[in-house]
């Protein structure tokens, strides 16, 4: 995903416009960046791999007539580039394209790289010189390919530019006889922008400089690491991470095990989680969303934010507030840097088939991921399972992000599809914070349980100093965000409605929504530190989150006992593809910390 940005004017350009432009694209992603401008009477595209706003005031684009650009985040195809030149031709793009739905071009394939870009460009080059009708491509292109496909494609020997979105991710406006267009309305409408359009599902063709000459290209690549998993080391990596059914005592009703944190049988082996959980009964709350979402419903426009993370509860959500309640929401996506490539491609194929906006936010990518890595490295030196969780604080920032996009887009309502059943205990168990069976949220909320929370963890960061490094702001103000500032217009959809996982797994099926090769479950394998985490607690504690989970399906009724004991065995299992992506892309070397959790004591 990346943001994409243009002016085009008859005279020199303003350079506060295009910086305006600049910094909010910035927010796609900070790691790739390029430009394509014309002046005197020459296109240049420049390809860096660092900010977009560093780029500009380097190659000094603003003094031309014609300047487009984008940012791109920091992804595991760092050797390329998101924009490509070819046949005269150049293209930014903004989405991700799966696959093709159909054999209905022969094109030459081994011109098609993997790159987004390159694709669109190879076939508006083929297509041209069998001289289809250039207003026709863009269709021909949707009909071709499957995914989130919004674009602008230069054509100087054509004199044409070339705006198309599939889902609504564009806009274009008018300030002083000068045409700007953005991936978001927002930067549009703070330039003063008139008669802003979202252009969705037709093309728009637009007047451009024609010139003779060829185009000038200029790239900078700094970075020389590529971050695919080793595929050649599989086999020696694998071996090295232990599975082993325990024997631990667990309880007769659910199956959580004698290691979890606070746990307590009673005389009939039944355990104090199982005695204190009220089962959801949101059967009569079907009248009440719909009350609520008519509120808030707009005759024209966006009505809603859906916080959209990929997988598979978001996305049945989604499906739902579309299909069913007939809501037209904009899907929401922060990303840490730990969201999966299937994660990426099943955001793609859901938000293309339900014809939705989608605004991407990039937290810094290479940013948390070392920030990552930092607390990692000081968790190894004095292992302690209830300081695992801070490992996962970088994504807290999507309730920060949320609240901005609210304000940019004058939308209120946003709708989460967060599982109720994820409720846990045991990563702040752990730590000492004892369970909380009133609490009706996934997480803990409120200031209370955050001062208690953060003192034990602040008692156990005195004892390893090296938690004390850059990302621990990013960690609390992540925490503020979610667990104590105050929340408007906010809404659980599964409070509302039954939390059903077969009927949800067969629907997002029914989009092609892919499943991970290494399990076989559907649940978190949108999120690249699942596997990783489960592996650490179960190797240490000799269960996971699966455990818990499926524990409160049974207490729902939703599943048989020895059903869900299957089910666990099988999803337990550690992840050796996901576990070593994880670890690639924080610099970890695989069997060496894979060795040391290995080595630590068990709690069984």
């Amino acid at each position: 995903m990346s943001g994409i940005f243009g002016i085009l004017g008859s005279s020199v350009l303003s350079f506060n416009d295009l910086e305006i432009l600049a910094k909010h694209s910035l927010r796609r992603g900070q790691g790739k960046s390029g430009l394509i401008f014309y002046s005197d009477n020459k296109y240049y595209l420049f390809k860096y791999d660092y900010a977009i706003t560093k780029l500009i005031n380097e190659v000094k684009s603003y003094a031309s007539s014609l300047v487009l650009g984008y940012s791109s985040p920091v992804d595991k195809e760092v050797v390329s580039y998101q924009s490509i030149l070819k046949d005269g031709t150049s293209v930014i793009f903004d989405g991700k394209i799966i696959n093709t739905k159909s054999l209905l071009l022969n094109i030459n394939k081994k011109e098609i790289q993997e790159n987004d870009s390159d694709k669109i460009a190879a076939i508006y080059a083929d297509l041209i010189k069998e001289n289809i009708q250039l207003e026709k491509i863009p269709h021909i292109i949707t009909e071709y390919f499957e995914g989130i496909i919004s674009y602008a494609i230069v054509l100087p020997y054509l004199r044409k530019l070339c705006l198309f979105s599939n889902i609504g991710s564009l806009y274009l406006g008018e300030k002083d006889k000068v045409l700007i267009f953005s991936s978001e309305k927002y930067p549009l409408m703070e330039l003063g922008c008139l008669e802003i359009r979202q252009l969705k599902d037709e093309p728009v063709f637009l007047d451009i400089p024609a010139t003779n000459n060829k185009i000038y290209i200029n790239e900078k690549s700094f970075r020389q690491i590529n971050i695919f998993p080793n595929l050649g080391q599989t086999l020696s990596e694998e071996k090295m991470l232990e599975y082993r059914i325990h024997n631990l005592r667990r309880c007769n009703k659910c199956l959580l095990p004698e290691t979890m944190p606070f746990i307590e049988f009673d005389d009939r082996g039944v355990c104090n989680y199982c005695r204190n959980y009220k089962p959801i009964d949101n059967k009569n709350n079907v009248n009440k969303i719909q009350e609520i979402l008519d509120q808030y419903r707009r005759k024209s426009g966006n009505d809603c934010i859906v916080p959209f993370s990929g997988g598979r509860d978001s996305s049945y959500a989604l499906h739902v507030l579309v299909k069913e309640y007939k809501m037209k929401p904009i899907a929401f996506t922060y990303d840490w840097g730990m969201s999966t490539d299937i994660a990426q491609r099943n955001i793609s194929k859901m938000c293309s088939a339900l014809g939705i906006e989608h605004i991407y936010i990039d937290g810094n990518i290479e940013k948390k991921r070392n920030n990552v890595a930092k607390n990692l490295r000081a968790w190894l030196k004095n292992p302690h399972l209830g300081m695992f969780h801070i490992l996962t604080a970088g994504d807290k920032h999507f309730f920060r992000y949320i609240e901005i996009v609210k304000k940019q887009t004058g939308i209120s309502l946003n709708i989460w599809g967060t599982n109720p059943l994820e409720v846990t205990y045991f990563k702040a168990g752990f730590l000492g914070v004892p369970p909380d069976f009133e609490e009706k949220n996934v997480y803990s909320t409120g200031i209370k349980k955050q001062l208690r929370y953060q003192l034990l963890r602040f008692k156990e960061m005195v004892k390893n100093p090296g938690y004390f490094n850059d990302s621990l702001w990013d960690t609390i103000t992540g925490e503020y965000y979610r667990s104590i500032h105050k929340k408007t217009d906010y809404y659980h959809l599964y409070d509302y409605i039954e939390w059903d996982e077969n009927l949800i797994n067969m629907t997002v099926e029914e989009y092609g929504w892919e499943r991970a090769e290494d399990t076989k479950s559907t649940w978190r394998i949108d999120d690249g530190t699942a596997a990783f985490y489960n592996y650490v607690f179960y190797t240490i504690a000799g269960f996971t989150e699966n455990d818990t989970f499926r524990s409160n399906q049974i207490r729902e009724g939703d599943l048989k006992r020895e059903e869900a004991m299957k089910l666990i065995i099988e999803e337990n299992r550690p992840r050796y593809m996901a576990i070593k992506w994880y670890l690639d892309v924080i610099g970890f070397d695989f069997e060496e910390t894979i060795r040391k959790i290995n080595s630590i004591k068990k709690l069984y």
